[in-house]
């Protein structure tokens, strides 16, 4: 979802572009999420081309996923000899991919910099600050970003808020995805129901957590309807644990699915009557779509989806999430609105901003 616009973005760049402008990208898919539903399908369905490279890393440890992504990466840029390379969000691979490449001292691009959660207990949170400070274009969704990064130190010079990617490639595909047949393979009307989505192992790895959590779902869902894509993680825990077979589940109730591609997923979020998740990326989306979101995360990735968004952070608070849906349910609910820059076009902005850097800094060179 975050590198279909950039490639998009290149394209366009090189159809205006003059012959020694022209930009060659080079796709590295490292394997990290390597569930089919949560890495092919997504390149189908977003019309991105087949990596130029695969590497294949699978499961493992954060050092093991972190050490193999590293290696890999390196001989692919000691083959590849890039100018510049691009890495997204705040993954295993990003960070992976930033020290690879600041270490054969290749300038590095972080998209999506400067989110902070201020909790180091979030593996996330640390990939994020690491690759910060090595990188050096942060190209920014908003101001609390930027302002984030420059009480770290970063100086001003290397940020650039461009908007969110993230937005891009939602607006790009929001018409595709509204003619997807979700709905009805599901049984669901439109509005009659609640998304749920849940992986963090703050939320699931531990099963008293859990089953809190679960325990007040599920008395939401004497309301409406919760349909939950379960995330492979969370259905090992629930094996695991053995909740779901200790809950009171009818098709009255909760609907588990596997999880679900980008449009089908999309065509459900903007049908719903709300959300709850411990995502980032759907406390984005539902800003966008308009469609109330209880984000259950102690600390706030995405200040301004709370602050102009449709976004609540309910935290582990069971109460205030078993409130706040009701509130929901009730009508009474915040409506946002669409931060600034957050209109499309950030793709585009991150690709002007490298080819003009990149250009300068090889006419100072030549």
């Amino acid at each position: 979802m975050k590198v279909a616009p950039l490639l998009r973005a290149i394209d366009k760049h090189n159809r205006h572009a003059n012959p020694q402008s022209l930009i060659t990208s080079i796709l590295v898919h490292t394997g990290q999420h390597y569930d089919y539903e949560m890495s092919q399908i997504f390149f189908e369905e977003l019309k991105l081309p087949q990596p130029d490279v695969h590497l294949g890393i699978g499961s493992g440890t954060h050092a093991e996923q972190t050490g193999k992504i590293m290696i890999e990466v390196e001989k692919v840029l000691l083959g590849e000899k890039p100018d510049l390379v691009i890495v997204v969000g705040d993954v295993n691979s990003t960070l992976a991919g930033a020290l690879a490449a600041v270490k054969l001292r290749i300038p590095v691009a972080h998209v999506e910099a400067g989110l902070r959660s201020y909790d180091q207990n979030m593996p996330e949170e640390i990939n994020r600050l690491l690759t910060d400070h090595i990188s050096d274009y942060l190209f920014t969704t908003s101001k609390y970003d930027d302002g984030n990064l420059k009480k770290e130190g970063i100086p001003k010079k290397k940020i650039y808020r461009v908007g969110n990617v993230m937005v891009d490639s939602l607006l790009d595909s929001r018409e595709i995805a509204r003619k997807s047949d979700i709905l009805s393979r599901l049984g669901l009307k439109e509005q009659s129901y609640a998304v749920l989505t849940l992986h963090r192992p703050s939320n699931v790895d531990e099963k008293a957590s859990l089953s809190r959590i679960m325990d007040t779902i599920m008395q939401i869902a004497h309301k409406i309807l919760i349909v939950f894509p379960a995330h492979p993680r969370t259905q090992k825990r629930f094996k695991e644990f053995g909740i779901l077979n200790n809950l009171p589940i009818t098709s009255h109730q909760l609907l588990v699915t596997e999880p679900l591609g980008y449009l089908g997923f999309l065509n459900l979020e903007m049908n719903a009557r709300m959300v709850i998740t411990d995502s980032g990326g759907m406390q984005v989306e539902t800003t966008i779509l308009g469609i109330p979101c209880l984000t259950m995360l102690d600390n706030a990735v995405w200040p301004i989806t709370h602050e102009q968004g449709t976004n609540i952070l309910v935290g582990s608070d069971c109460q205030k999430l078993k409130e706040e849906a009701f509130k929901i349910l009730d009508g009474k609910w915040k409506k946002g609105g669409i931060p600034e820059l957050w209109d499309g076009k950030a793709a585009e902005r991150i690709v002007d901003v490298s080819a003009r850097c990149l250009f300068r800094d090889r006419t100072e060179q030549e």
